[in-house]
């Protein structure tokens, strides 16, 4: 039986190279973004029997009813992509970025993920011998607060505690969801400044390869590679009084 997938935010980056690579092992797939040519591309790539496309913006009340027309069109998919998301270093604290940031990354995420969650709810298909399985593209920014990118590195930080409580939640209500938190560092697409130098930079065809890997396991936290397991575990043991006076941390 065709594997079947959905992705929302699957114009750019990491999500559409998630979709090809998805595509590419036989998957049919579902895909949403706001921008629609790079989703057509795909579709033309790949077919339309096997490629199914929506316009959603996950800031609109309206991304719900979007992501009932993909499942109509990709119904009761094993995997749940959430790539989506805004970022951005904000040293000027411009008020409408850090706004933008928040509400996509936090409410957008929890706008879809949260219905998502309801519609396996409501499938018999899904049961503990098939569970479906939500993966969230958060970020190693999320470990603690970064003074070069307050809204971005706030707002990863909750995506990952919101993934948290909805494993407990789903245990909770014995709802059969694995779910799988993504945590790139820097991975060379668009929302990087191309004008800065970024340490330990990972190619897109790179990361693609981890989170792979880290979905066919289901692991519950994938960080990728080791050098950034590594700056996780070291930010992890610096104490809050001695972080917040190191300002030497610009990326």
């Amino acid at each position: 039986m065709q594997k079947k997938a959905i992705i929302i935010g699957a114009s750019s980056g990491i999500g559409l190279a998630m979709a090809q690579a998805l595509a590419q092992e036989g998957y049919k797939i579902g895909v949403a973004a706001r921008r629609c040519e790079p989703l057509k591309e795909l579709q033309e790539q790949f077919g339309t029997e096997n490629v199914a496309i929506e316009a959603m913006d996950v800031l609109q009340p309206s991304a719900t009813v979007a992501l009932d027309a993909l499942l109509d069109k990709v119904s009761e998919p094993e995997l749940f992509l959430y790539v989506s998301g805004k970022g951005g270093q904000n040293p000027e604290l411009d008020e409408k970025l850090e706004l933008d940031i928040i509400r996509t990354n936090c409410e957008g995420m929890a706008r879809v993920v949260d219905h998502f969650v309801n519609y396996v709810k409501s499938r018999k298909l899904y049961t503990d011998k098939h569970r479906a399985h939500i993966a969230i593209v958060t970020s190693v920014a999320g470990t603690t607060g970064m003074g070069s990118a307050p809204a971005y590195s706030a707002s990863k930080k909750m995506q990952s505690t919101y993934i948290t409580a909805l494993v407990q939640y789903s245990r909770m209500h014995k709802v059969p969801i694995d779910f799988t938190d993504i945590r790139p560092g820097f991975v060379a697409t668009a929302i990087l400044n191309p004008n800065k130098h970024y340490p330990m930079l990972m190619t897109l065809g790179q990361a693609t390869r981890h989170i792979m890997r880290g979905l066919k396991h289901r692991r519950r936290i994938v960080i990728f590679d080791w050098r950034f397991k590594l700056l996780v575990l070291l930010w992890k043991l610096i104490p809050r009084w001695v972080w917040e006076r190191l300002t030497i941390i610009r990326n």
